[in-house]
């Protein structure tokens, strides 16, 4: 399979589980690989069309927020990806340009405006915590997340056990709120996953995340 389409009749000749919008971001190829491993059929593509008629439609990121909002606003995907109303799944970076505003700035003077979908803002993780408890920056490695209790019947997470182990690479987070599906602690209490309505964000990388990453693809797999 072709890692870009931008041929808008690919859609009507395959079955297409799910979308992945080519943002121009290094883990484009994981997260394809990901779902292929589970049996999904998935295109890579910044194709408006085919991104609009998508099952599923899933936004990856690493590096800025910055970066990652001149792409999409290059490509003219911003209002498109805003009006998307079929399952969203950001994954790292993704997730947090569903949120109004980053303080990821990327050497910029001032904060990054994002999609403004999930109304929350993103932030460093606090340092003076982190310094406290001999924890290093960035969050990398292994860690527990808890399903929150208002999103216990959220279908990202079924059958997904709380203290279950995920893979994280990040400097900024989302905090608690009422848009938290699930919460890690690395110094203090953060967002490990939001959503709101047909879209939803996890901080952490699924497609890094063995048999527990792997169930939460699935899930979404299954949201229609």
């Amino acid at each position: 399979m072709q890692d870009k389409t931008n041929t808008a009749d690919t859609i009507d000749a395959m079955i297409i589980d799910a979308v992945i919008i080519d943002t121009g971001c290094a883990n484009l190829n994981s997260v394809r690989f990901a779902f292929e491993r589970i049996g999904a059929k998935v295109i890579v593509t910044d194709d408006k069309a085919l991104i609009k008629a998508a099952k599923r439609v899933v936004l990856p990121g690493v590096g800025t927020a910055g970066a990652a909002m001149a792409s999409l606003h290059e490509k003219g995907l911003v209002e498109l990806i805003k009006g998307l109303t079929q399952p969203v799944l950001g994954v790292c970076l993704g997730m947090q340009m569903l949120t109004e505003m980053s303080k990821e700035r990327g050497g910029k003077g001032q904060d990054c405006e994002c999609l403004g979908i999930i109304p929350t803002d993103i932030c460093e993780l606090d340092t003076q915590l982190l310094k406290a408890q001999s924890l290093p920056l960035p969050h990398m490695g292994w860690n527990q997340i808890r399903v929150s209790q208002n999103a216990s019947d959220h279908p990202l997470f079924a059958g997904i056990e709380d203290g279950s182990y995920v893979y994280f690479v990040h400097s900024y987070r989302a905090p608690l709120s009422e848009f938290t599906l699930a919460e890690c602690t690395y110094g203090e209490g953060f967002s490990a996953a939001i959503g709101k309505g047909n879209f939803m964000g996890v901080q952490f990388h699924p497609e890094k995340s063995a048999a527990v990453g792997a169930h939460i693809l699935r899930n979404f797999l299954q949201m229609a």
